[in-house]
């Protein structure tokens, strides 16, 4: 196999390569003076396995481009498969019509990157599953469960019967399950919010008992960190001892960073799928986890034509 990487996760795709033994391909991938990206491919790939890694995480549409760009050049020299590689789906938040005369820009962005020439994608924690179904070629959406269970396992080890797994919202409540479920059956909580009113502040509701509980709050997304800040204060409210959150993308925004900081969160934990933030690295409540090895485990058995799910049994 050959692996590829774009500009939006460096250290990632290096981790990746590391964990697989195997080079990262020679290849340019700059800008112009006009910021026209330009890819250019230093070895031969003719017949090749390549996996492209790139993250679509912001700029969102340079790395996008970028990622499009390098599936051309790879099937215009004649690669046998591409992976598009894609730890982080940018706009998979736009997977629907929200209001009229609004679009489906996830969809779009699948049909780019058939059109560009990839075989197949391999993503981690789609925001939304049904975004698997908006491309006509084979999806693996890995999941970082088992990375974040096995840290939680290793930082909780004497206090597991007081865990409880909280949703933030009630769309999340499969993704909690699924990690309780790998917490050895762990309590389940959800946030419950809403808006009362136009330009009132959200009101919070447990469902469930987190009265002397240590809670972990599970999502795949953290952006603003408004919705994790509030649920983590309504936890404390609540007669929780600890809150920590688990998410798997990093994105923070704006003033996210600052705001975990001054939260009711003892921790945040993001794992490395988008480049983390150099304030977000100097955080003091803010930690990394890598997925390089559960990527890394994937592309090879992509590369070897076994199982990927069974990583997940």
């Amino acid at each position: 196999m050959k692996l590829l990487a774009g500009n939006s996760n460096p250290k990632l795709a290096r981790d990746i390569a590391a964990y697989l033994e195997v080079p990262l391909t020679n290849a340019s991938v700059r800008r112009f003076a006009d910021e026209e990206v330009f890819v250019e491919i230093h070895e031969n790939v003719r017949g090749e396995d390549v996996f492209v890694i790139q993250s679509t995480s912001a700029p969102a549409n340079d790395n996008l481009m970028e990622l499009l760009i390098c599936i051309d050049a790879l099937r215009r020299a004649s690669a046998r498969r591409i992976t598009a590689v894609i730890p982080y789906f940018g706009y998979a938040r736009q997977d629907r019509k929200p209001g009229p005369r609004t679009p489906i820009s996830a969809k779009l962005v699948a049909n780019l990157i058939t059109v560009a020439g990839a075989s197949r994608v391999l993503s981690v924690d789609l925001h939304a599953g049904q975004i698997q179904g908006f491309f006509d070629l084979p999806v693996d959406n890995l999941y970082a469960a088992p990375v974040i269970a096995a840290d939680i396992d290793a930082r909780h080890p004497k206090d597991r019967e007081l865990l409880t797994v909280v949703s933030p919202d009630v769309g999340g409540v499969v993704r909690a399950r699924a990690l309780a479920r790998r917490l050895d059956n762990a309590p389940l909580a959800i946030v419950d919010k809403r808006r009362e009113r136009p330009g009132e502040s959200e009101v919070m509701n447990i469902i469930g008992s987190v009265s002397g509980r240590s809670c972990i709050l599970i999502d795949d997304i953290v952006d603003s960190a408004g919705t994790l800040c509030n649920a983590a204060r309504a936890l404390r409210e609540a007669g929780a001892t600890s809150v920590s959150a688990y998410v798997t993308h990093g994105v923070l925004s704006g003033g996210a960073v600052a705001r975990v900081e001054g939260s009711d969160l003892d921790e945040l934990v993001v794992t490395d799928s988008i480049a983390t933030p150099e304030a977000a690295l100097a955080a003091r409540k803010i930690r990394v986890l890598t997925i390089a090895p559960l990527v890394g485990e994937a592309i090879r058995r992509i590369a070897d034509e076994s199982s990927v799910s069974s990583l997940f049994d």
